[in-house]
């Protein structure tokens, strides 16, 4: 990976492989390979369910899974899972010591945390509306919730650098954030996960949120005065369909005779 542009870029290494490692990133990762390992043995597969977001939230109470599913592995028993992890530990290390601890975890759990609300808020609207459920939350459980989180908090601070995208692709850090936007639209279209996907968007906004405090200040004004003003030209629009303009200027001719009224001017 690669800082900057021209024959003097900086290059660096991601901090999950080279750098000093923190304990309790190793700790996180620690816990999300045995929740995942916990699923396939009899007895202990209830753990992770009962950590995992599910309508239990709002059915029975559980109000923990808002906080606690991005701790539970998920997945099937596949290589992919490890690669996962991996990916995971080499963008949340670097983006951990660019923030330092507190602002780091603050970031993990309020970005999860607002996720798993509209995510919930969304289920509760389609079940209401008589639409299945069977597919919900699946693309935001566990690794890939915190794998979105961390990469839009690393486009976010180091948007200059290069990263090979499957070890074959040089693209800048900056795009990643769309191109994970895009990879859960991909899964929507598969798995019909509503919940899911919105639920990774919002991650993203709140990491976009907490990082960039003044530039979402500014977005939000901007498209404040955009609905003033698109309000302001609708009510312009409706009181000009109150009145009947006649051109002046001439003589009007017996069959232009316009009869004078209360909206006639």
């Amino acid at each position: 990976m690669t800082m900057g542009g021209g024959p003097h870029a900086r290059r660096i290494s991601f901090g999950g492989l080279s750098g000093p490692h923190a304990r309790d990133l190793l700790l996180l990762v620690g816990v999300l390979f045995v929740t995942f390992s916990m699923q396939f043995l009899p007895g202990l597969a209830f753990v992770p369910e009962l950590m995992r977001l599910s309508s239990s939230v709002w059915q029975q109470g559980m109000i923990w899974q808002l906080v606690t599913y991005p701790a539970a592995g998920w997945g099937g028993p596949s290589i992919w899972f490890l690669v996962g992890l991996l990916i995971f530990y080499m963008f949340a290390n670097d983006l951990r010591w660019a923030l330092g601890r507190q602002r780091f975890w603050n970031l993990l759990w309020m970005s999860a945390g607002a996720a798993a609300l509209v995510a919930c808020v969304v289920q509760v609207l389609i079940q209401a509306a008589g639409g299945a459920g069977t597919a919900a939350f699946v693309l935001m459980q566990g690794q890939q919730m915190l794998l979105a989180i961390v990469i839009a908090g690393f486009a976010l601070i180091r948007r200059d650098a290069t990263i090979m995208l499957f070890f074959v692709l040089p693209i800048k850090a900056r795009w990643f954030i769309w191109i994970e936007i895009a990879f859960a639209w991909v899964g929507f279209l598969r798995y019909g996960d509503l919940a899911g996907f919105l639920g990774i968007c919002t991650a993203i906004g709140a990491v976009f949120a907490l990082l960039r405090p003044g530039r979402t200040r500014g977005l939000m004004r901007e498209m404040r005065l955009r609905y003033e003003r698109w309000t302001v030209k609708q009510k312009l629009n409706r009181g000009r369909r109150r009145f009947r303009v006649v051109p002046g200027g001439k003589k009007p001719k017996d069959d232009d005779r316009v009869r004078r009224g209360p909206w006639v001017n």
